[in-house]
């Protein structure tokens, strides 16, 4: 069970208020931050695809994918914690992880705990906060939710640090 209760949330996640893919960011991280996602990833019985373009691959090391040329196909890595709930992770700077869900998969305390686990093993494996806000929301200005890598759990906005 996850920190957070449905009926207190649901408001944040109607896909018609806000937009339904916000995006999850983990702020400063480097290549290697990247490596431990990746490898958590590998590690955890979630379902996963690597692309590059249209193209399907194996995933390769974070270092590899983060150092090919800027004109090269989009990187992205497809990942359900769960079946029928998809995090696209964007592999494009080793400045920041980010990542988009989908809130029409979100739906119901089932839902959020997974989403809130998902986040958390991000956030444990880092040490670092993950963060989640609206669609388009680029400046990071208004968090919707996130992990709180000093409480150890995911919080609402006024508790994300």
């Amino acid at each position: 069970m996850s920190e957070l209760l449905w009926d207190d949330v649901k408001g944040l996640f109607d896909p018609e208020r806000e937009g339904c893919l916000p995006d999850v960011w983990v702020a400063g991280t480097v290549v290697e931050d990247w490596q431990a996602v990746l490898d958590l990833i590998l590690a955890s019985d979630w379902r996963s695809k690597y692309s590059e373009g249209d193209v399907v691959m194996p995933l390769p090391r974070a270092e590899e994918v983060l150092s090919r040329p800027a004109d090269a196909e989009c990187a992205d890595l497809r990942v359900w914690p769960v079946p029928d709930m998809l995090a696209i992770f964007r592999l494009e700077s080793a400045d920041e992880i980010g990542f988009d869900v989908d809130l029409r998969e979100l739906q119901g305390q089932e839902r959020l705990d997974v989403l809130c686990g998902f986040l958390g093993a991000i956030g444990r494996r880092l040490g670092k906060p993950v963060v989640m806000t609206p669609e388009g929301d680029w400046g990071r200005s208004h968090p919707v939710l996130g992990f709180d890598a000093e409480s150890d759990q995911v919080v609402l906005p006024a508790q994300v640090s």
